[in-house]
């Protein structure tokens, strides 16, 4: 594993789950911390006043890292938690941008409700976790910026099949969030695309029927096409509710 991606998962696991918000956010973040998580302020004061009570008040966390992608100066993480055993349940996903020491100084983050199908094998984090094809990385990466610049923010349609095979697409996500046909059009702007072998995951802003939108899309692609996807969403909430700069 490497040294970001440790310090990245052990933000969350030593920090959240074991409840040792202070010590972990101290040990793991660089000079600055930005919070993009709209109910966090920055910095490691912010981290400690948010989590701190949270422990308090959930005293069961299982909290896991179901997927993780490294690119660079980026660390990317889906994780499952299962609050006060079975009380809340979600998938998070996160976006960490690290300083020369491997240090977290930036954070986005989208979280959804973790829902199960009844019978089926599909869900919000299952699937292919393993990073393949390593050699492939950039022109995975291009795939997908291409994908989203032409089909989900320009809403060139005709293009879509060229990218994705609806017919075979195997998609992860909540019962709120629509087939990714739907949202041709939406998207606003790419954030930030990061990938690693096969894997390649975007964060984007979407409008979709005037709701702001943070969107994580996990793409995973095989033979220059997109096989499988596992979407992140959240409704953005209005600026007065917010302690920090914002999602984006």
């Amino acid at each position: 594993m490497s040294q970001k991606l440790e310090n990245a998962s052990n933000l969350y696991l030593e920090g959240i789950r074991d409840g040792n918000a202070r010590q972990a956010v101290t040990k793991y973040t660089g000079r600055r911390y930005t919070q993009h998580s709209t109910g966090v302020r920055n910095g490691i004061e912010g981290f400690v006043e948010f989590f701190e009570p949270f422990i308090e008040r959930c005293k069961v966390r299982d909290i896991r890292i179901a997927r993780s992608v490294v690119d660079g100066q980026y660390v990317f993480v889906q994780a499952y938690q299962d609050i006060n055993n079975g009380d809340a349940k979600w998938v998070t996903t996160d976006l960490f941008d690290t300083d020369s020491d491997d240090k977290i100084i930036e954070h986005w983050d989208v979280i959804a409700a973790f829902e199960t199908k009844p019978g089926s094998e599909i869900d919000q984090i299952s699937g292919p976790v393993e990073i393949v094809s390593p050699e492939s990385t950039e022109d995975n990466k291009e795939i997908v910026r291409n994908f989203i610049c032409d089909v989900m923010i320009l809403g060139q349609k005709e293009k879509f099949a060229s990218f994705v095979d609806s017919s075979t697409l195997i998609t992860h996500t909540s019962s709120e969030v629509e087939p990714l046909e739907n949202y041709q059009g939406a998207y606003d702007q790419i954030v930030r695309v990061i990938g690693q072998g096969n894997t390649v995951v975007a964060y984007s802003r979407v409008v979709y029927k005037e709701q702001e939108i943070a969107r994580f899309d996990i793409f995973r692609v095989e033979d220059g096409k997109i096989v499988e996807i596992w979407v992140n969403q959240e409704s953005v909430p209005p600026k007065a509710e917010w302690v920090n700069g914002g999602k984006f």
